[in-house]
């Protein structure tokens, strides 16, 4: 099969996901973590990471050159003053605008987020109408699409989020195709369906990789433009170079501070090249992380010496951890 190689597009990035709570006040939708977790989460605050964890895995994302892919929470967990408050730290912490995915926002939380976000993603999952309200019952689709719209009066990006395996088939791609034209979306996750114990997916093998190869192509040869993250997880990093080909600009959905230097870190650099792609950052090389001076250095108008001091201890953990993981 020939491969599609994108013009000016000669480097693969990793975004990473940063999940700053794992608690959602819906809780049902059938394919996710978070809707195992609800019933045994009797106080939502203490499902909130906290806020100097957050924050050091904003640097590290930063020292090793990975994009942050968006701030990710269930539907609840954040009141528009403390998301407001975060995202504040975070741009100040990595220098860049953000993208948001914690459900859908009113026009009055957008407006005061915007000047921080580079965009909102929408959670969409599924085009299919009938397998949205059996996986997502509680998250229709038309209220993300009226935020989309608010989008735009903040010249805000759109993203949407979807699971290749939740029921849709091939003949379902004219539904995102058409999705994708009238919300005017900028960027596009694609999750392979990974089955989690406790969710009605439990025994699924999810999508085959030729299925799953199939949506990445179709969508990238009617949209350019658009950009295409693949988000397969551990078990399918040796098909990551098959991702590229088909359309893909970056990946994310590996777990890349817990395994990094592992040989599935390795074997990602392996495939990015192997698609004739550089890869943005590491995986594989820890640079110096001058802990003192990175925390120091910090606007101490957003960041009080109490949170720096919880900073310095956060961020060595994480060090501490890359740093044992160069031995796997």
């Amino acid at each position: 099969m020939e491969k599609l190689i994108l013009k000016n597009k000669n480097k693969v990035w990793f975004e990473r996901a940063i999940f700053i709570s794992w608690y959602c006040s819906l809780g049902d939708c059938t394919y996710c973590y978070m809707s195992s977790q609800k019933s045994l989460i009797k106080n939502p605050e203490k499902a909130k990471r906290s806020e100097a964890s957050i924050l050091a895995e904003a640097l590290i994302c930063k020292k090793l050159g990975w994009k942050i892919g968006f701030l990710s929470a269930g539907y609840g967990s954040y009141t528009a003053e403390s998301i407001l408050g975060l995202c504040k730290k975070i741009h100040s912490i990595y220098g860049e605008k953000l993208w948001l995915n914690i459900g859908v926002l009113p026009e009055p939380t957008i407006a005061r987020l915007a000047p921080y976000l580079e965009g909102i993603c929408g959670a969409v999952e599924t085009t299919n109408e009938a397998v949205h309200k059996k996986v997502a019952p509680n998250k229709p689709i038309a209220p993300i699409e009226k935020m989309f719209s608010v989008c735009e009066k903040y010249n805000l990006k759109k993203a949407m989020t979807f699971i290749v395996g939740l029921g849709e088939t091939a003949e379902d791609f004219s539904t995102l195709k058409n999705f994708i034209t009238k919300n005017k979306i900028d960027k596009i996750t694609f999750y392979a369906l990974n089955p989690i114990k406790g969710t009605a997916f439990a025994d699924s093998k999810g999508p085959s990789m030729e299925y799953y190869l199939g949506w990445i192509r179709k969508t990238r040869q009617p949209f350019p433009k658009i950009e295409i993250i693949a988000g397969p997880w551990v078990n399918r990093v040796e098909n990551i170079g098959r991702m590229i080909e088909a359309g893909a600009d970056g990946i994310t959905k590996f777990p890349a501070i817990r395994l990094f230097n592992s040989r599935f870190a390795k074997k990602i650099e392996q495939e990015i090249s192997s698609a004739g792609r550089d890869m943005e950052g590491t995986f594989t090389i820890l640079p110096e992380i001058g802990i003192d001076e990175e925390i120091d250095s910090l606007d101490s108008t957003l960041f009080d010496d109490g949170l720096k001091l919880e900073l310095k201890v956060k961020l060595a953990e994480y060090a501490g951890q890359l740093s044992k993981n160069r031995y796997h």
